[in-house]
């Protein structure tokens, strides 16, 4: 792979904030859930699709939109492990944020993720006033994870709990609370790459797409996955009453699912016309590789 989980640590670990003052104790929640590993699959994506287009780097203006979606997904996982959520105690291998500071330390940590989140993105007005591809950039970064996204997702999925589901609201919550933040990762990166509009809207396509597949086999890995190499609890949907794809329609049915929206990526992608064909590349190996992953 052209970037490693590591390669993106060494950008955004830059714009974690200091562990000091009367904060402190907020600031050290908030760097022990950023820290906890992952992926990094959203700002990875970002960067190979900013390098996709853009004819040359800089990462003064990229890197704190990296460190930002990473901060807002972050923030997210915080709040769904809480006890009024799914209630987990376990994320990626270590205690999640509530089970080791506090649900009320967990609460602040996620509120000052998503407002740090923020902060740090606005860095990137600073290094270039008046670039309308920022102002749009940040525009999605607004949007996304918000009620006509991310959250969006959320609520009904919470307000849905132990109840059926039919296929629009499970598309909804899987879009919403899945997808917005990877199209949004793709969006940005085209964006500050040098994108144009019809390209901007392919990739909030492949996005949407990539999501819906990450998300079904996610619901996949619940039912079948290995709790250790998962770090985390598996049948957490049974144990919180939820269905999703997986639970309606069964494995089989889902596993194409999966299949079918990851093609859909794939084609749109194969017919773009890019600068670095490598980056493309490398962007269809990771979707493909999450698709098929077992973790």
């Amino acid at each position: 792979m052209k970037y490693s989980a590591q390669d993106i640590e060494n950008i955004i670990y830059n714009y974690l904030p200091e562990e000091e003052g009367y904060q402190k104790d907020v600031i050290i929640a908030m760097n022990y859930a950023f820290k906890a590993g992952g992926k990094r699959l959203r700002p990875m994506i970002m960067k190979l699709c900013y390098d996709m287009f853009s004819h040359t780097e800089n990462l003064d203006v990229l890197a704190p939109f990296m460190a930002a979606i990473e901060m807002i997904h972050t923030y997210s996982l915080v709040h769904d492990d809480l006890p009024a959520l799914d209630n987990d105690m376990y994320r990626r291998g270590q205690l999640t944020c509530h089970a080791k500071f506090g649900e009320d330390m967990a609460i602040l940590a996620g509120d000052g993720l998503l407002n740090y989140a923020f902060e740090v993105a606005s860095k990137a007005f600073l290094k270039c006033p008046g670039d309308v591809k920022i102002e749009k950039a940040f525009v999605s970064l607004a949007r996304r994870p918000g009620i006509y996204g991310m959250i969006g997702g959320q609520v009904l999925d919470v307000c849905m709990s132990g109840k059926p589901l039919d296929d629009k609201q499970i598309d909804f919550i899987n879009l919403n609370k899945t997808a917005a933040l990877i199209m949004c990762s793709m969006e940005i990166g085209g964006l500050l790459g040098g994108a144009n509009e019809e390209v901007y809207e392919q990739l909030g396509n492949i996005g949407r797409c990539v999501g819906l597949a990450f998300q079904v086999q996610d619901d996949i890995l619940d039912i079948v996955g290995d709790e250790a190499k998962l770090g985390k609890p598996v049948r957490s949907d049974e144990k919180n009453a939820k269905y999703n794809y997986a639970t309606v329609h069964g494995l089989e049915k889902a596993k194409e699912f999966v299949r079918s929206v990851s093609a859909d990526a794939n084609k749109i992608l194969e017919d773009m016309d890019v600068v670095d064909n490598q980056a493309k590349k490398e962007l269809m190996d990771l979707i493909n590789m999450l698709i098929n992953r077992e973790y």
